[in-house]
């Protein structure tokens, strides 16, 4: 009976020390995040958890493993060898499973349900907004949750299902199909009393509103400073529609794109379309959405309704 008593007494001592070692999938996000932002608070902000929950749960990971994950430091969270092991390992579980989300999502046959959708906010108010209306009527069941941004959601990772963005040059790994090109002309109030088709050089005295650092054109900002315009800039903004808003106040002259200025009868157009400041407009989407038919009907329209604006958004040539 006692030989007995001993054996039993074993099992549940090799099971407790199974479950002691077994990771779950949430603390693999645990780890990866961390090791992502190299931080509890950074880690915490990524899940949306407290600092004390992600301080909590590693403790409780590195206490079930017995190793210790992450080297402590005034700096940070540096991973150890035994943490970047589990890192990678999370990293490849979560592009799985985002592959698999986006396979499920590719197998909807009927155009209907939600579409995460990501754009600019001078591309909604001045041209997306009626299209997306219409868009609605015609397929009531799609839902569109629409994104402002100036930068480019990570469509990889499904933070978006479309971008609907200007570009020179749009990620290789994404589907993409060009809709318009933009053009760009200089604009300013009707108060500041000038001609248009001036040539450029006689605008330098002029007050100039610039792109703040966080619009991110580069080719505006080499546009303005080889016409000798950056020194004349007395206001700077990084988003289109605030740089519309001075130009109306009278706060200066700016370039922007002729579809979201032209439409104003208080701004004058004062050059042609500025070849090099030109860009392409584009629809872009994850390749696994392709199957996906809201996404093929969202695609199929814009492409329609864009290309009938080719010449607003292109921009009228002064006569």
């Amino acid at each position: 009976m006692q030989k007995r008593t001993g054996k039993l007494n074993k099992q549940p001592s090799a099971i407790k020390q199974k479950t002691r070692g077994h990771l779950a999938w949430n603390d693999f996000k645990i780890i990866l995040a961390i090791a992502n932002a190299g931080s509890l608070s950074g880690a915490s902000r990524a899940l949306g958890v407290s600092h004390a929950t992600v301080f909590r749960r590693l403790g409780d990971i590195e206490q079930r493993l017995g190793v210790t994950l992450f080297e402590r430091s005034r700096t940070g969270y540096r991973p150890t060898l035994a943490g970047e092991e589990l890192a990678d390992t999370a990293k490849i579980m979560d592009e799985a499973a985002l592959a698999a989300e986006r396979k499920v999502a590719g197998r909807d046959l009927a155009p209907s349900g939600e579409i995460w959708t990501t754009t600019t906010d001078s591309l909604l108010m001045g041209l997306l907004t009626p299209i997306f209306t219409q868009f609605r009527r015609k397929y009531p069941s799609i839902v569109l949750d629409v994104a402002i941004s100036n930068q480019l959601f990570n469509l990889t990772r499904r933070e978006a299902d479309v971008a609907i963005r200007p570009s020179h040059r749009p990620p290789e790994n994404l589907i993409g199909r060009p809709l318009a090109t933009i053009g760009q002309a200089v604009y300013a109030h009707r108060s500041f009393g000038l001609n248009p088709g001036a040539p450029i050089e006689t605008l330098v005295n002029q007050p100039w509103i610039g792109a703040g650092p966080r619009l991110q054109d580069l080719t505006l900002d080499q546009w303005m400073d080889s016409n000798g315009l950056k020194a004349a800039c007395v206001y700077r903004v990084d988003t289109l529609v605030s740089i519309l808003s001075a130009i109306r106040a009278g706060m200066g002259l700016a370039v922007l794109p002729c579809y979201l200025a032209g439409d104003d009868p208080d701004i004058i157009q004062l050059t042609d379309p500025i070849p090099e400041l030109e860009y392409g407009l584009w629809f872009l989407m994850h390749p696994d959405l392709r199957g996906v038919a809201r996404t093929h009907v969202l695609m199929d329209f814009l492409t329609e309704a864009v290309r009938a604006q080719k010449q607003r958004l292109a921009g009228p040539l002064l006569r």
